[in-house]
């Protein structure tokens, strides 16, 4: 008899992406099989990790929930779980609706995913089980991994801030913390097995440490990360203002491997919506992070999350952020048009902002977003740079006979394919290129490569191919763009609050 086969479908940020891997992991370690590529819900089982961030969220499921309706009709012991951050919001609403769903489970235990399918199909009735509390840090479940060299590791969960426009905090739970220990024996593992690239991964990364008493927790794991032989890349996200101390940037210039990029929420430039975001930092301090951060580490790129026409923002406030944008010069920006999140403070505020008024600023913030980007992208022009290969980033590599990859500070690389014996550029391999052109969310390196270091994470990568092409081609993950997790998938809405 064939192994069951399993689907999951990903909605969300980071945390969600991470959850999945361990979903997929679970799976395979209860004996199923991913799907072959293209199943789109012929698997045995589907499983949807659903996000509470996002606008529409629940029609969206609905929607899909929907029409697999029929299908599973139509196919005896065909299973469908719903997990994640609406699974935990919505738990009592989910199987009336849609009552042909099997599971149903939240945020804190999605260990137990294989053990409530077992009891669905052998009791023939749903399982709902929603844990209040986290049952076990992710990152302890097995994993089936979408990198084989790079990889999220999970330090915290939950998070202690009040923002007004995120319900996340309701969701995840208050934060919790892994040990140090613990985190970096996993680090450590990771490497073992290849991987070069860790993103360290928490609803407030920089607030690590409240949670065991230790201020400067988060700065003393960078520089831990910087004494790991084999770790060549250390990213982290996303942090928080108020949490965002100079022993951090400290650590971040003064380790070799932590890399120069830093994505630092905004939300707004003015003093006004910021107090009633409930965010804990004013505009003057947060220009001085950035100063500071690009006194230490003058190459960081600065990346951030804001969001246009918060309930009561006039258009003085507006201005306020356009003047943040051009003072901060960010290397890009996640920019949201502002909408209503039930069960959050601002859904209910005064001062909603009419549509139209919305998108004619969030058009405004774009353009000059666009015209930063470029102008900061241009001065990387005559730069020579190390870039890790990627897989998937670049959408037109095959018919421009380019690779694309990851400079240091997190820019997208397209570059020209090597010739010759240094032709097999592995995801995971080092190039030295000098970059060439800039557009706005790209740089170009259209000359010859000037250096090909292949590494332990190219190695892993190939031999984890020549692995799956022994096995059934296997399915993707529903996920955000993202090859490897390092580069941050761009959220259609602020990533898990966008804290």
């Amino acid at each position: 008899m064939s192994a069951k086969t399993y689907e999951v479908r990903t909605y969300g940020c980071q945390m969600n992406v991470h959850d999945s891997e361990r979903l997929s992991g679970l799976l395979e370690d209860a004996g199923y099989v991913r799907a072959p590529e293209g199943a789109d819900g012929d698997a045995d089982v589907v499983v949807f990790n659903t996000c509470a961030v996002r606008e529409n969220a629940d029609n969206k499921l609905y929607g899909n929930l929907g029409r697999l309706a029929p299908r599973k009709a139509e196919r005896p012991g065909m299973q469908i779980a719903v997990g994640g951050c609406l699974a935990q919001k919505d738990r009592d609403t989910i199987v009336s609706r849609a009552p042909w769903v099997d599971v149903v489970f939240g945020t804190h235990n999605i260990g137990k995913l294989p053990v409530l399918l077992e009891r669905a199909r052998v009791q023939e009735e749903a399982q709902v089980e929603i844990a209040e509390s986290l049952e076990a840090f992710p990152s302890t479940l097995p994993t089936r991994r979408e990198s084989a060299y790079a990889a999220w590791v999970s330090i915290s969960v939950g998070c202690n801030n009040t923002c007004t426009f995120c319900i996340v905090p309701a969701l995840r739970g208050k934060e919790k913390d892994r040990r140090p220990g613990d985190i970096l024996a996993e680090i450590e593992a990771l490497v073992a097995e290849g991987v070069s690239e860790i993103t360290l991964l928490g609803q407030n990364v920089n607030a690590y440490g409240s949670d065991i008493g230790d201020r400067e927790a988060f700065s003393k794991l960078l520089r831990a990360c910087g004494t790991i032989e084999g770790l060549e890349r250390v990213r982290f996200t996303s942090p928080h203002p108020r949490d965002f101390t100079d022993d951090v940037i400290a650590a971040m210039a003064e380790t070799p491997n932590v890399m120069p990029q830093l994505h630092m929420p905004l939300q707004s430039g003015s003093d006004t919506v910021l107090r009633a975001m409930r965010r804990s930092y004013r505009q003057e301090r947060f220009l001085g992070i950035i100063e500071k951060v690009r006194a230490a580490i003058p190459h960081a790129a600065i990346s951030t999350d804001i969001i246009v026409g918060f309930p009561g923002e006039t258009e003085e406030d507006f201005e306020q952020t356009m003047h943040t944008v051009r003072e901060a010069r960010f290397a890009n920006a996640f920019t949201f048009q502002y909408s209503k999140r039930p069960g959050t403070p601002a859904a209910t505020m005064d001062g909603q902002i009419p549509k139209e008024v919305v998108q004619e600023r969030y058009m405004r913030l774009v353009a000059l977003q666009e015209e930063i980007s470029w102008e900061e992208n241009k001065k990387q022009v005559g730069r020579t740079l190390e870039v890790m290969v990627a897989e998937g980033e670049g959408r037109k590599d095959g018919e421009t006979h380019r690779l694309s990859g990851r400079a240091p500070d997190n820019r997208l690389v397209h570059f020209t394919k090597p010739d010759g014996p240094d032709g097999e550029v592995r995801p995971g391999d080092v190039v030295t290129v000098e970059i060439t052109y800039a557009a706005p969310h790209h740089l170009l390196a259209e000359g010859a490569v000037l250096a090909v270091r292949r590494t332990r994470a190219g190695d892993a990568w190939a031999k984890r191919n020549a692995a799956e092409a022994a096995k059934p081609a296997g399915v993707m993950l529903g996920l955000p763009t993202v090859g490897a997790p390092a580069p941050l998938p761009a959220p259609s809405a602020p990533a898990c609050g966008g804290h």
